[in-house]
């Protein structure tokens, strides 16, 4: 080996590379002094390069204006060290290019402004006269490529490529591209800030790839077509310009350890026919979907996690196919798995938690199969929806803000448990087709099953515990066999059996329910061998009134209908110095006071033959909780009543739950019920502002506040509706509905009470129970009014009413130490009984 030296000046040197090159033999080394060389190097046979005082000292500039690479590599074992090869100029041309059949290695180098290209034959014949000596390689370690057009690294053909240690960064193009035959295996490749693709793979080329990062890129991260493939190890692909991972044609791709992160769309893109394995990876906070699979491709993940996607995590079309196992899918605006079109996925041991919308979904002709897994939170658990059998084994879901698990096409659920939902446990949808086996639904704020109009699910081995509302539900014309059921602890009674409803009911066990069951006129149902808290169910006897229980529940806080109907035969006086009678409320009472007189002039029109102005009797109550608003509307039908304005006046109270329902179709029913049982008096509907909840665009309150709106226009001379809030609040749910804005055009404010009109409601309720206040008790009492913080957990009248019965609970204590407390002390409360905090 002879080492020829090439310095600017010197004895024994040569002035220029490229005559050094051409000077030695093979195996020889070119020693380069420090400078900067404006040639085209050409390494036609197997010689070293090396930079004499190391990284950055000698500089390559080629020749400006030839079109030619600054370095070319024609021989078959070369090698640059130490050097910086910058492109000639500006046009594209390649930095350094390899002819077919050439070897390079290029180790501590700096690349700028240009790309390396390799070239090998495709056929390994042909194109060049170094055909015969087999494949192109380039072997790149500890090295840099920078500020390069079109590619930083093309390698096209049959080239073989390794890269050790390797950084490519700020490329107006693709960081690097494979096409035909060629691959490349990299480890610690650093990958960042390009305009294009990071990588791009053709025609059959590989690339395996560790311990690596592609950062920044314009486009796709990694791109694959054709028959291409990759083994992807270690490697975090981070913000990337579209998908992060995007396989398509007949390519394969294995992904294990791998993160993908902060892609602007999805994080893993399987298309056309294109098969990807993944193992141990991280897809998070992507800007589409976490992993889409569309045409007829598949993909497998295992032991992987999926975090806060912007759309659905996995969401199939087409005819793509995907399993999962051992999978954990977290947040997410839409669904955690949503199948489409005639894709099939299959899950096993997999958590889906807090997505959007639906944990897992199946529509159109798509297949699920979910077996062992677990869906918490998020809006609904599971929608069946597709014309195809979805399945789900030995799995549960619990808390969703919506129902647990709707079956709208055709499903099997086998073992599964559902709890703890805000609306109904399992909703069969009108027409479905339901196989329900060994389930159980317990602790939720809807029905355990509801089975809708049309449909006539099959049901064995159900067990409804600690639900709000019915065990079962069946609508209109719902139907199917219930066999070896067990319904616990319902809150209303355990079946709802509506018209025309026909179930066949074998072996079903009811036990502590607020009632058997509640039957609409027609209901058809067959009892087989049932009992009621171990006591034989007959046929023939209504099962509410077996049971002893109402069909309806009793009003309650949690939305049950409240009715008050007013005194017969009052006269407006008694109803107006009922009101006066009042504490506080001055303002109102004056607002009162002058609509009625209003009103009086209107009847006086209407008998006189005079046309009567406009009159819009429906009101706003705006005011804090406790401020009377409630007793006020009450009053105020009975004013209407005795004016001949409403034929009853009776109150009906309700809140959301009472309006709004738990399904598709619910709502409309509900609604109109209400207003029904309100028709002749006023609906008072209390924080209605929940109607149209902030930030929610589909929740089932606008078709509540629909349907109200409707039955308003109606029934506008027999329906008087109040609605009641937060003064805040009420203005943005008035504004929420054209039809609201237009009907309620007057708002009575409820001003919270003064710390005397406190002391005068305590002493109300006292006197109710034969108490008084002794004067020190009324002053410490004041006093302590005046000084209560007035926040989230102060409650006006109610705060009166709560201070009474403390005082009177400490009093007893009091007492209780006195051998034979007189009369007088009994009824007397002193300063001693008030709490001692608040």
């Amino acid at each position: 080996m002879t080492t020829r030296v090439v310095a600017a000046k010197g004895r024994g040197t040569y002035r220029r590379i490229g005559d050094a090159i051409r000077a030695a033999g093979p195996g020889d080394v070119v020693m380069v002094a420090p400078g900067t060389y404006a040639e085209q190097v050409r390494l036609d046979r197997s010689v070293s390069v090396v930079a004499e005082h190391g990284q950055g000292s000698v500089v390559i500039t080629g020749t400006p204006g030839s079109g030619e690479p600054s370095v070319m590599v024609d021989g078959l074992e070369c090698a640059l060290r130490g050097l910086t090869v910058k492109a000639a100029d500006e046009s594209g041309t390649p930095a350094i290019g390899l002819s077919a059949g050439a070897g390079l290695l290029l180790e501590d180098c700096v690349v700028s402004g240009g790309r390396i290209h390799a070239r090998g034959n495709e056929d390994g014949g042909g194109g060049s006269d170094l055909a015969g000596y087999g494949t192109t390689t380039l072997v790149l370690r500890r090295s840099r490529v920078e500020g390069a057009r079109l590619a930083a690294i093309h390698l096209s053909g049959r080239v073989r490529a390794q890269a050790e240690d390797v950084v490519i960064a700020t490329i107006d193009g693709i960081g690097v591209v494979l096409s035909g035959a060629a691959s490349l295996e990299a480890t610690r490749l650093r990958l960042e800030s390009t305009v294009g693709y990071g990588i791009r793979l053709r025609g059959n080329s590989r690339l395996r790839l560790a311990d690596s990062v592609v950062r920044r890129t314009g486009m796709a991260g990694l791109l694959l077509e054709d028959g291409a493939s990759g083994a992807l190890e270690d490697l975090r692909v981070d913000a990337a310009g579209a998908a992060a991972i995007h396989a398509a044609g007949s390519s394969k791709v294995e992904l294990t350890d791998c993160r993908l992160q902060n892609a602007v769309a999805s994080g893993l893109v399987v298309q056309d026919e294109a098969e990807v394995v993944a193992k141990g990876c991280a897809i998070t906070d992507v800007g589409a979907n976490g992993v889409l699979i569309t045409d007829s491709a598949s993909a497998k993940l295992t032991d992987s996690r999926i975090d806060r996607s912007a759309y659905s995590s996995v969401h199939l079309t087409g005819r793509a196919t995907s399993t999962l196992t051992d999978c954990l899918i977290r947040g997410g605006s839409e669904h955690g798995v949503h199948a489409t079109s005639d894709s099939v996925v299959e899950l096993a041991a997999c958590g889906i938690t807090d997505t959007g919308m639906t944990g897992l979904s199946a529509v159109e002709s798509a297949t699920l199969k979910a077996e062992g897994c677990w869906i918490s939170g998020g809006a609904t658990g599971i929608h069946l929806g597709s014309s195809v059998t979805g399945t789900v084994l030995q799995s549960s879901v619990t808390s969703t803000s919506g129902t647990g698990v709707e079956v709208a096409g055709i499903g099997k659920l086998d073992g599964l448990r559902v709890s703890r939902t805000k609306a109904a446990g399992i909703v069969v949808g009108a027409g479905a087709d339901a196989e329900i086996l060994s389930t159980t639904v317990e602790h939720c704020e809807g029905s355990g099953l509801v089975v809708w109009s049309g449909a006539a699910p099959t049901v064995q081995a159900l067990r409804v515990a600690q639900v709000a509302k019915n065990g079962i539900y069946l609508a209109e014309k719902g139907a199917g066999t219930f066999t070896d059921c067990d319904l616990v602890g319902t809150e209303y009674p355990a079946l709802h059996l509506s018209k025309d409803s026909a179930p066949v009911l074998k072996h079903l066990r009811i036990r502590d329910c607020a009632g058997a069951a509640g039957e609409d006129e027609g209901a058809n149902p067959v009892f087989e061998d049932c009992t009621v808290d171990g006591v034989p169910l007959s046929p023939a006897v209504p099962a509410a009134a077996a049971a002893g229980a109402p069909a309806v529940a009793p009003a309650t806080a949690t939305g049950a209908l409240d009715e008050s109907m007013p005194p017969a035969d009052e006269s407006l006086e008694d109803v107006l110095a009922e009101l006066e009678e009042q504490v506080g409320l001055e303002r109102v009472k004056r607002d009162v006071q002058s609509m009625v007189k209003l009103m009086q002039t209107v009847r006086m029109r209407q008998e006189a033959g005079l046309p009567a102005p406009p009159l819009s009797r429906h009101l706003v109550f705006a005011g804090n909780p406790g401020t009377g608003k409630t007793t006020v509307a009450r009053l105020y039908g009975r004013v209407l009543k005795a004016l001949g304005l409403l034929r009853k006046g009776h109150l009906i109270e309700v809140d959301r739950t009472a309006l709004v329902g738990e399904y598709v179709g619910h709502t409309g029913p509900k609604t109109t019920a209400a207003v029904t049982q309100a028709l002749g008096g006023v609906l008072f509907i209390d924080e209605a502002y929940s109607l149209a909840p902030v930030g929610i665009g589909n929740d089932f309150g606008a078709e509540a506040v629909a349907t109200l709106v409707k039955m308003m226009e109606d029934h506008r001379e027999d329906l008087v509706v109040i609605v009641a809030g937060y003064p805040g609040d009420m203005g943005r749910f008035i504004g929420s509905n054209p039809g609201l804005s237009s009907r309620f055009t007057r708002t009575l404010l409820f001003d919270d009470y003064t710390p005397d009109e406190l002391v005068a409601i305590f002493e109300y309720h006292a006197g109710e129970h034969q108490y008084r206040l002794s004067p020190d008790a009324r002053a410490a009492l004041t006093h302590l009014f005046q000084v209560m913080p007035r926040d989230e957990g102060f409650g006006n009248g109610r705060s009166a009413r709560q201070m009474f019965q403390q005082m009177t609970e400490r009093q007893a204590h009091r007492l209780a130490e006195l051998p034979a407390p007189s009369a007088d002390q009994l009824s007397v409360l002193e300063a001693a009984d008030l709490p001692e905090s608040f």
